[in-house]
């Protein structure tokens, strides 16, 4: 789990963007499209960008482990797949606020970085 400091400080707008880009995606109803609208607003600001393309990246990875899951729960393995996802998309988007609120750009682990 690495974390970067960005090269200038992001201003209080732009923590509260970081923040929200993380945080949303745990949203009931909101998931993937909040980090998806913020990248594409400000994609541009550095801090912002990276922290709503990370979420956005872990995401998709979500999503994609949760298809699996789902297909899965066919041989009943997929159970106990849909709740680790399910946990690890709670806590590492735990940590990555925190780590945005500090200023950070957090890097998830087990991140399939599709967005570039």
């Amino acid at each position: 789990m690495a974390e970067e400091y960005p090269l200038s400080a992001p201003s209080s707008d732009e923590r509260t963007l970081g923040i929200l880009s993380h945080i949303l995606s745990i949203v009931p109803g909101v998931g993937i499209l909040g980090p998806l609208v913020i990248f594409l607003i400000k994609k541009d600001s550095p801090f912002v960008g990276e922290n709503a393309k990370e979420s956005l990246n872990f995401q998709i990875t979500v999503y994609l482990a949760l298809i699996a899951g789902g297909i899965l729960t066919l041989v009943v393995i997929g159970v106990a797949i849909l709740f680790a996802v399910g946990i690890a998309d709670l806590v590492l988007v735990i940590i990555a606020t925190i780590k945005a609120s500090e200023n950070k750009i957090y890097r998830y682990p087990f991140n399939l970085r599709l967005i570039k």
